[in-house]
């Protein structure tokens, strides 16, 4: 009786090895190809990291900071905001933007007409540069695919070899194309995985990215009001 329970739960208990083996079989059983998708893999996610921890609000547009600057700029204080905005230990998206109209309304006779496009233009110019940071991640999601499918038809290359050299003599044949054609099946699932993932990835970040330079753009409009309305230019 005991052998018969003990032999029916070996029967029905789930073979973890099998299924160990055949999670790192998509990791590791797509050849070099693989590898190199694997690898891309690991960029990305680095890369995915670095951009969730700036592209923040707090990160971004710090709340403290802008409290700061905007009441120096009430009080008129605009050489204090300048120099507050230029802080290494202050450096955000919103102080390097606003930082650069407060520079060119001070040192400029005719700040008060500029300092809307220097705004303007060290906004484009973050914006790009955060753009920049997400190509990566971008590419990745493109090439992943296509290395995929360059695995998958140099799999089929050597499927096709072992059809043409050993249907009649290898006693092996038919093991040897089932392997070929699903190893390199494996690049191709690999690819997609990957490119899903960074595309997905690249437009959530993409879309926060321009959510949060729209908010930095409409504060940045309250604060060249108050500046214009404290009448301070450089040298008076």
């Amino acid at each position: 009786m005991n052998t018969l329970f003990s032999s029916i739960l070996l029967q029905t208990a789930p073979d973890t090895s099998n299924t160990s083996s055949s999670a790192m079989k998509f990791i590791t059983g797509g050849g070099g190809v693989g590898y190199v998708i694997v690898l891309m893999s690991i960029v990305a996610f680095a890369f995915v990291l670095i951009n969730l921890a700036q592209i923040r609000r707090n990160a971004m547009l710090p709340p403290e900071k802008l409290k700061a600057v905007r009441e120096m700029v009430e009080r008129g204080d605009l050489e204090g905001a300048l120099e507050y905005s230029t802080l290494p230990a202050n450096d955000c998206y919103f102080l390097r933007v606003v930082g650069s109209g407060l520079k060119r309304f001070l040192g400029s006779p005719f700040g008060a007409f500029e300092i809307k496009a220097a705004i303007e233009e060290a906004g484009a110019e973050e914006t790009a540069r955060l753009y920049r940071s997400l190509d990566v991640i971008g590419t990745i999601g493109s090439l992943a695919p296509l290395l995929g499918l360059l695995g998958t038809v140099r799999g089929m290359i050597g499927a096709f070899e072992t059809v043409a050299t050993g249907a009649a003599n290898n006693a092996n044949y038919y093991q040897e194309l089932a392997s070929n054609i699903s190893i390199k099946l494996i690049c191709t699932f690999q690819g997609l995985v990957v490119a899903i993932l960074c595309v997905a990835m690249y437009s959530f970040l993409r879309n926060r990215v321009d959510a949060l330079a729209s908010e930095c753009a409409a504060s940045s409009e309250d604060l060249v009001m108050l500046v214009e309305k404290s009448g301070r230019k450089s040298g008076k």
